[in-house]
């Protein structure tokens, strides 16, 4: 999935997004951490997550970032499948990019096998308001 130089800068500038997953009746939406890496999006998590237990049974997701001011919405909406991130260089690397963004990050620091990561991988796209 390509995004575009606009795109990825909204994505840069934005901390905060919502993820929906499904559960066995009903789909749940919450507000998350995210960042925007290499044309995935990465978001916190903890294993005891309504989020985490619906991907054990379901990996997609949708992710919505948005910044609304009258007459000046921008948005993107991004659906996928979902990689569960535990350990590894990837980890590393993606906890290190959380740790330089958000200061809760520093403030309540944890390690490989204590709380995942998700990465969303793109399957559609679609943005307003970056022309």
């Amino acid at each position: 999935m390509i995004f575009s130089k606009q795109e990825k800068k909204f994505l840069q500038s934005i901390e905060e997004a919502r993820i929906a997953t499904i559960g066995k009746k009903l789909p749940h939406v919450k507000p998350v951490s995210f960042v925007f890496e290499d044309g995935f999006f990465y978001i916190a998590t903890d294993y005891k997550t309504r989020t985490y237990k619906n991907l054990e049974q379901n990996l997609v997701a949708a992710i919505s970032i948005d910044f609304y001011s009258p007459g000046k919405h921008k948005a993107i909406l991004s659906q996928g499948k979902i990689e569960i991130i535990e350990k590894g260089p990837e980890f590393k690397k993606i906890y290190d990019v959380f740790f330089k963004k958000f200061d809760w990050v520093r403030r309540e620091p944890w390690t490989e096998g204590e709380a995942p990561f998700l990465k969303l991988v793109p399957i559609t796209k679609t943005s307003w308001g970056l022309a």
